[in-house]
């Protein structure tokens, strides 16, 4: 582009031909697009539309396991309670999975132990939760679709498991970032 061009595009009104185009957002809600921050608002659609495609995932792999009737968090609670084999309390569940409503955790619990994936063991007052025999051969069964299904596919699209890495450490800080704005909201 030579000086002129460029001198004519900075100068160029909003509905002039020779501006430079805008850079297009990819939101949900175009109404919440802030001037300070329009990238926040291309994460939030992006976590959207991930978290809707982890969740869809996680209950595939469940049922190609063998495993009917399960959602993403009883997916999810029961990998919790398999995690390095040690017994967990509903709190310790909450706090890992970052679930305020521990109302539908016990829930889960109470489906997984039904489906007979868990164990609960009381001591004193306590109440301790862990997989069965069971529960731990379904954990198995999910990592072996995993594998074939999800890692086999990430490896062959060429993407460096570093940036994942950062990736995975930038969306935890962010956690952070609404859950703060999430306990400021409440004192509003």
């Amino acid at each position: 582009m030579s000086n002129q061009h460029k001198d004519d595009a900075a100068t160029a009104g909003p509905d002039d031909p020779t501006a430079p185009p805008k850079p297009r957002r990819i939101v949900s809600s175009e109404h919440l697009v802030s001037e300070r921050a329009a990238e926040l608002s291309e994460f939030e659609f992006g976590l959207i539309v991930s978290f809707h495609a982890f969740s869809r995932w996680m209950v595939r792999c469940m049922q190609a396991v063998g495993l009917e009737d399960v959602n993403a968090l009883d997916v999810l609670v029961l990998h919790t309670c398999n995690h390095k084999k040690r017994e967990k309390r509903l709190a310790d569940i909450c706090f890992t999975l970052n679930v305020e409503d521990t109302h539908t955790v016990s829930y889960s619990l109470k489906k997984l132990e039904k489906l007979e994936l868990v164990e609960r063991t009381k001591r004193g007052k306590e109440v301790w939760f862990t997989t069965t025999g069971r529960g731990a051969w379904v954990c198995s069964g999910y990592r072996h679709v995993r594998e074939d299904c999800l890692v086999t596919t990430f490896e062959s699209m060429g993407l460096d498991p570093k940036d994942i890495g950062d990736l995975a450490g930038k969306l935890r800080a962010l956690s952070g970032l609404y859950g703060q704005a999430a306990r400021a909201a409440t004192v509003l």
